[in-house]
This record gives structure tokens, sequence and C-alpha cells, in this order.
């Protein structure tokens, strides 16, 4: 799944990892394949599988509107 890697920004943010987020910012590509970057994930601490229900702005909700 692609996740703007501004929305994984503001997840790191929320939970109070601004360092992490600052790091992530730096290594993460715009569009993060959560398949092909599960290992740079996980080094900031973040589970691929968790995204859906964490991400703020409710990805999950937004993917339910695509009929997904």
């Amino acid at each position: 799944m692609q996740i703007d890697k501004s929305q994984i920004l503001e997840l790191l943010k929320s939970r109070g990892d601004h360092n992490k987020a600052a790091q992530a910012e730096g290594e993460l590509p715009d569009q993060v394949d959560t398949d092909q970057h599960a290992d740079l994930l996980s080094k900031f601490g973040i589970n691929p599988a968790d995204l859906l229900g964490k991400l703020p702005g409710g990805l999950g909700d937004k993917l339910g509107g695509l009929g997904l």
C-alpha cells in the first residue's frame, strides 16, 4: 500500500516522536510503500499492519470511501 510520507510524519509527531519524525523526513521517500519500505518503517517504530487505524485523518475512512 502507498502512503504519503507526510501522514507518517504526522503519526510520529502525534506520538511525540519528533526526533524520529525529523529522521524519517530525510530517509523516507515521498510515497512510502508499506511492503517495500517495511524495514524503514519498523526502524521508526511503525508496524505497517497497524498503519490504517493509527494514521491521523482516518486513512481507513478514506479507503472505505474507495469501496475497499
